[in-house]
């Protein structure tokens, strides 16, 4: 999917990634809200599926995320803030740098689809993984109860997670030299950049 849509991609915000540095503020509230408005649209096509089955049960958490006594694991609050910051810092730093005008053209999905999978790997047992309040939202209100009061750190610790990637790739990983953009980059007037230096 990432790949596919790719040619967009460059023009949109991620709520993280318009957190962590790319996105001008008129477009902030407008996409956190159609992210909001299209998890919600995801998980009622999920769950008009998963409810077929005779034995379905929201009981069962509809893999929304939570900590504590709704860990997977019975992880605590602290550790599932914790997991959350540190995975959302992750994820945001690989879609950073494979997104920035240096790196090779035409990698960015396998990165960031790759970097998903093994954060999904790690956390899942700590939180069932959020690092998107949009994914958390959009099943904690199928749920209701418990998953909306725990829905908070589930806001809080991507947001966290996203500022510290943001400072620590523009302060640390970006560098201060202006150098040419990688042959095969479009331009902001949309015209690709020929003379661009090849890598």
């Amino acid at each position: 999917m990432l790949n596919a849509r790719a040619h967009a991609a460059e023009k949109q915000c991620n709520q993280q990634a318009n957190k962590a540095r790319r996105c001008a503020s008129k477009h902030v509230l407008p996409y956190i809200v159609a992210q909001v408005v299209g998890g919600i649209v995801g998980a009622g096509v999920l769950y008009l599926i998963a409810s077929g089955r005779a034995d379905f049960s929201l009981a069962g958490g509809f893999a929304s995320n939570g900590y504590g006594a709704h860990s997977p694991g019975g992880y605590s609050l602290a550790a599932g803030l914790v997991s959350e910051v540190v995975m959302t810092f992750m994820f945001l730093v690989v879609i950073l740098g494979t997104t920035h005008k240096r790196a090779p053209v035409g990698f960015a999905g396998l990165a960031i689809g790759l970097a998903l999978t093994l954060i999904h790997l790690i956390s899942i047992p700590v939180t069932n993984t959020s690092v998107n309040p949009a994914r958390s939202t959009a099943t904690a209100l199928f749920v209701g109860g418990w998953a909306v009061q725990q829905l908070w750190l589930f806001w809080l610790a991507p947001v966290i997670g996203a500022a510290l990637a943001g400072f620590t790739h523009k302060l640390v990983l970006e560098g201060s030299l202006e150098e040419p953009p990688v042959t095969g980059r479009t331009s902001e007037a949309g015209t690709r950049t020929d003379s661009a230096v090849r890598v």
